[in-house]
């Protein structure tokens, strides 16, 4: 085995992973390079099945960060948004087709941040990447039986925060569409038209998490936050339809939309300037 080329065949995989997992970009390439350099230092006759591997590598130093983070943190519920995934919208650009179709949104990364780190990695494993419970079992220092436990007790609690079939994505950007030129006029009315009653929006300005509920609520705080200097440029973030808001070519506001049923369930809005100043200038070209 070359550990180079077992390496790259897997780097997408591992990546997609460690992401799940953390719901952080650099964390996640953190834990990849990491596994990178075990499997440089390891016997390659050692390694029957690298995927395997690997992912086992990436999985254990994802649950560490994550025990970690849990010890630092004050509060058992997110201050901050997971990392954003931005891509342009490019119409049926197939070149995003694969990806698009395997992502993961920011709706059910936030659900995620409030699983334990041994809920959340159990489920992520079993649920999205079909890893058999006694493979997990070791990596939370539990028995089959109850790491299927966590796994059950994660599923409860992300159960509806990502929809089965959110819709073709062209619908989906016409829902989004509508909502914004409401929001452009001040047209509560036609705010409301388009949100779903239950509606959630969730800001992070860098200063905490902000959440607010209701199509009322919501339709408000839309139309009283209009700015005409603001130049809007649509985007994919983690696959669902979404909005890049810059002044003066300066990114401002990244806004992205879970549309179910033609109604938006969920606008989850990254507005923290340090944050935004990391997206990839290409975007707005």
């Amino acid at each position: 085995m070359d550990p180079v080329e077992a390496f790259e065949e897997h780097r997408a995989h591992l990546r997609q992973v460690a992401y799940r997992v953390l719901g952080s970009l650099s964390e996640a390439d953190d834990a990849v390079q990491e596994a990178w350099l075990r499997l440089h230092r390891s016997d390659p006759a050692q390694v029957e099945n690298p995927r395997a591997w690997l992912t086992t590598v990436v999985a254990r130093v994802a649950l560490n960060q994550l025990r970690a983070r849990r010890t630092r943190r004050e509060q058992p519920f997110p201050d901050h948004l997971p990392d954003p995934i931005v891509r342009r919208d490019g119409a049926d650009d197939p070149e995003y087709g694969a990806e698009l179709a395997d992502s993961v949104g920011l709706a059910l990364l936030v659900v995620l941040e409030t699983l334990s780190p041994d809920e959340r990695l159990a489920f992520v494993l079993h649920d999205m990447f079909g890893l058999p419970f006694d493979e997990i079992a070791p990596l939370v220092e539990r028995t089959p039986a109850a790491a299927r436990q966590l796994a059950s007790r994660a599923r409860r609690r992300v159960r509806g925060a990502e929809p089965a079939d959110r819709g073709h994505r062209a619908a989906r950007r016409e829902v989004v569409d509508a909502f914004l030129a409401a929001a452009r006029e001040g047209d509560i009315e036609g705010l409301v038209a388009v949100l779903d009653p239950d509606v959630v929006l969730r800001a992070d300005t860098g200063m905490g998490l902000r959440e607010v509920r209701g199509a009322r609520v919501v339709a408000g705080q839309a139309a009283a936050y209009r700015s005409a200097d603001q130049v809007r440029h649509p985007v994919l973030v983690n696959g669902a339809p979404g909005v890049l808001g810059t002044i003066d070519g300066r990114p401002v506001a990244l806004l992205a939309f879970t549309v179910v049923d033609g109604r938006i369930t969920e606008i989850d809005i990254l507005a923290d300037p340090d944050r935004l100043a990391g997206l990839d200038p290409a975007l707005l070209h």
